[in-house]
C-alpha cells in the first residue's frame, strides 16, 4: 500500500500547483514560501504549500504586487499556510486597493470615447493625458502616465 506523500518536490509542487518551477524558486528566493532540504541538498515542500501558493497566484490575480502578498503573509504565525478565517482576513487588505483601481479603470473607460478619434493624445486638451487642462500651463501634450 503506497504511503500518503507529506512532501512534495519542486516538480511535484509545479504541476499540482499550475505554477513553474522557476516561479517557485522565485517565490522561495522572494520570501513567500520555504522548502525544506534533503541530505543531498534537493528541495522538499510540506503538501500543505499548496494552498499558500493558491493565495500568491490569487493575489497575483487580482493584481496585488508580491511585496504585499508577502507582507500579508508573513502576519501569519510561524509562516503557517492560510486557514479559510486567514485568507478572509487577508483578501480585505486588498480589497480597498482592488476597489480603487476598478474605479480608475471604468472612469478610463468612460473617458476613452472621446480620445478614440484623436489618436494621438498631444491635443492641449485630453480628457485622458490633461483632464480639465489641469497641467496646460505646462504646454500641450501629456505629461503623466497615472494621474
Amino acid at each position: 500500500m503506497a504511503r500518503p506523500v507529506q512532501e512534495l518536490t519542486v516538480g511535484e509542487l509545479a504541476a499540482r500547483s499550475g505554477v513553474a518551477v522557476s516561479a517557485l524558486h522565485f517565490y522561495e528566493k522572494k520570501g513567500l514560501i520555504r522548502s525544506l532540504r534533503t541530505a543531498g541538498n534537493q528541495r522538499r515542500y510540506p503538501r500543505d504549500l499548496l494552498r499558500r501558493v493558491a493565495v500568491i497566484k490569487v493575489g497575483q490575480r487580482a493584481g496585488v504586487p508580491l511585496a504585499e502578498i508577502r507582507a500579508a503573509l508573513e502576519t501569519l504565525p510561524d509562516g503557517r499556510t492560510p486557514t479559510v478565517a486567514d485568507w478572509a482576513r487577508l483578501s480585505r487588505r486588498w480589497r480597498a486597493e482592488l476597489d480603487e483601481r476598478i474605479q480608475r479603470l471604468v472612469h478610463l473607460r468612460d473617458d476613452l470615447d472621446g480620445c478614440i478619434g484623436c489618436g494621438c493624445l498631444s491635443l492641449k486638451v485630453c480628457p485622458l493625458r490633461n483632464p480639465d487642462d489641469r497641467l496646460g500651463e505646462d504646454g500641450a501634450g501629456p505629461r503623466l502616465i497615472e494621474p
